[in-house]
């Protein structure tokens, strides 16, 4: 403990939730799951239940409705995920100066790249392997599967 019975910052740090970008794979993959139990939609009412902080930004909202779309995803799923993290995840604001050509492979992924950049996360979670090139971290930023991600979310050592 701290003076005065305060937390130390080093206390604070731990207990502080996790903030985490989701990619579109991630929210594609929790709703096109029937499997009850997958991490994916595990993930999904963890962030409901507040144990970590989702970030996201007009672009990776926007990839999101659009992968729902080309999915022919029922429109009343993606309007209720939208205004879900429209009331409760953290809007980062992106300007195109923050996005830097990092991942050449596929323009659209320098977008969540900068939201988790600008919105200094802990953890960028995606299945696209496109940001292998990275080695598992950019800037700070872990980069994570779903899976690795809820092992994280649970507190399990990975």
């Amino acid at each position: 403990m701290g003076t005065k019975g305060k937390p130390s910052s080093r206390e604070e740090e731990t207990k502080a939730p996790h903030r985490s970008v989701l990619d579109a794979n991630v929210y594609v993959a929790a709703y096109l799951s029937r499997n009850p139990r997958s991490p994916n939609k595990e993930l999904f009412q963890r962030w409901r239940d507040s144990q970590f902080v989702l970030l996201v930004s007009k672009a990776v909202l926007t990839e999101v409705v659009e992968k729902f779309s080309e999915l022919g995803i029922d429109q009343r799923l993606t309007l209720e995920l939208v205004s879900h993290i429209l009331a409760d995840a953290e809007y980062v604001h992106v300007s195109e100066e923050d996005v830097q050509p990092i991942i050449l492979a596929d323009p659209d992924d320098d977008h969540v790249l900068a939201c988790a950049v600008v919105g200094r996360a802990d953890y960028l979670v995606t299945y696209d392997p496109h940001f292998d090139c990275l080695g598992g971290e950019y800037r700070g930023v872990k980069i994570l599967d779903g899976l690795h991600f809820l092992y994280v979310v649970r507190g399990n050592s990975l």
